[in-house]
């Protein structure tokens, strides 16, 4: 299949481009920097140098790729955890989700890709009863400290659940732990492993009914149960051992 991977050098696209091309796909991966690109290539995807603020930009790389499926995995957060810029970076990443996914769902739609699967948060539901499944309601949109964020996560579902002319899946990330990440231990409230992350991604390409999907460990936070049923998706799966089957012999890691 063609994929068009958009946020491909971020910590999750880092790990899901070589799991998609190792799988045979013909990727196209975007970046905000030059400079990455080549890491693109060395992966074996064509990179895309875009700004996914620039409408018309995106629009001519997604067709220019005519995908079959698109992933969205932007973020806009620092490498290193950093409390001072923290509401900062929140605010940004924010803004990706709201001004960068209208974007990406336009270029979709005018590209007529059939399937767009694109990456939430397990962790913006409101307080209540816990497991938290995909119907349980979101936090406020207004007011409180997660209030910025739950716009963010707001706009990104409505858009990809709600736009018509193709087929959404967004996934629910629980809390990221593993290379790259802000943490190398499971932190508490769902946690999941950038591998498993990852995996869900590829998994959704050519699995699961539109909607909503908790990816994520199950420590009693949120509820699989859908994802495990309809994705195939394990929480315990690493690509430690699928990397090293695919990395050419005299090659270090």
């Amino acid at each position: 299949m063609r994929i068009f991977v958009a946020g491909a050098t971020g910590v999750i696209g880092r790990r899901l481009v070589p799991m998609l091309v190792r799988d045979g796909h013909e990727v196209t991966g975007t970046t905000r920097l030059p400079d990455k690109a080549v890491a693109l290539q060395r992966a074996g995807a064509r990179p895309a140098v875009v700004d996914v603020f620039d409408g018309p930009a995106l629009a001519a790389a997604v067709a220019q790729a005519h995908p079959d499926v698109v992933i969205h995995q932007l973020t806009d957060l620092p490498d290193l955890l950093d409390a001072e810029g923290l509401n900062e970076a929140l605010a940004r990443n924010a803004r990706i989700r709201v001004e960068g996914t209208c974007n990406l769902v336009a270029a979709v739609q005018a590209a007529k890709v059939p399937r767009l699967i694109a990456q939430s948060i397990a962790f913006a539901y409101a307080d209540g009863p816990r497991p938290f499944t995909e119907a349980s309601p979101l936090a406020a949109r207004e007011g409180g400290p997660q209030a910025v964020t739950a716009r963010g996560v707001h706009a990104l579902e409505e858009l990809v659940t709600q736009m018509p002319g193709f087929d959404g899946l967004v996934l629910r990330y629980g809390r990221l732990y593993g290379p790259g990440t802000w943490a190398e231990t499971p932190p508490a409230g769902a946690p999941l492993h950038v591998d498993a992350a990852a995996e869900a991604a590829r998994l959704a390409i050519s699995r699961g009914a539109p909607g909503l999907y908790n990816i994520a460990e199950e420590d009693g936070e949120v509820a699989i149960d859908k994802a495990r049923a309809e994705l195939g998706f394990d929480p315990a799966f690493r690509l430690t051992e699928l990397a090293a089957e695919a990395r050419p012999a005299g090659t270090a890691g």
